[in-house]
């Protein structure tokens, strides 16, 4: 695998890291339709930048993908080598290990959206439970986090899911049923149940889970 740090050159710079370039019309026709582009906004570049290595090393080497940073639009665009066997499914799934970075899941937490075909984000502001607005809302953004981060820990290990809370967005990762379960409890969060009586609802409703599971 060969890569160029990405800065070195200026402007419409590209680096690239593939496993190999296939020549022929063909080949260039099919990747120009699949390829595609995930957009990175200002504040999560300079953590992409710091990640890089470990965001495209498993995409060309799980999923045989051809990955690069286009400097100029900010984007990453990923598309097949010529060793990918099923295009549109590692495309897929290449591209939402991206986007979970990019709303700002840790990378370790983000690749089990390679590994695993059951994991799901899925996200809500505040707005979307109650309409707040000053102080009202940010101490429901509070209420959320808790003291430094306890309550979405504590909602993180009770459903295993993994969360992010930025400002008054909130993405959720896992699976379906445990999703339902988190966003459940944030949402009562938000309307201002005591974390203690959220903490019991969860453990409640996750024990019912895992026994019907």
């Amino acid at each position: 695998i060969n890569a160029e740090y990405m800065g070195t050159l200026s402007e419409c710079l590209f680096f690239f890291v593939m496993p190999k370039w296939a020549e022929g019309r063909n080949y260039i026709q099919r990747i120009k339709s699949e390829k595609r582009v995930v957009k990175v906004p200002n504040h999560r570049y300079t953590p992409l930048k710091k990640e890089w290595l470990h965001l495209y090393t498993p995409i060309v080497e799980q999923c045989k993908l051809e990955v690069r940073m286009n400097l100029k639009t900010r984007s990453v665009e990923i598309r097949p080598s010529t060793e990918c066997t099923d295009p549109k499914v590692m495309l897929q799934k290449a591209e939402d290990f991206l986007r979970a970075f990019i709303l700002g899941f840790e990378v370790q937490d983000a690749v089990a959206m390679l590994r695993m075909d059951d994991i799901y984000i899925d996200s809500f502001e505040v707005k979307d439970v109650k309409l707040l607005s000053g102080d009202n809302k940010s101490r429901a953004i509070g209420r959320m986090s808790g003291s430094k981060g306890k309550t979405r820990f504590t909602i993180e290990n009770a459903t295993r899911t993994r969360v992010v809370v930025a400002d008054q967005h909130v993405h959720i990762m896992g699976t379906f049923q445990n999703i339902k379960v988190a966003r459940r409890a944030f949402s009562e969060l938000v309307r201002g149940s005591p974390a203690a009586k959220v903490y019991n609802s969860v453990r409640g409703t996750m024990s019912r889970v895992n026994e019907t599971s």
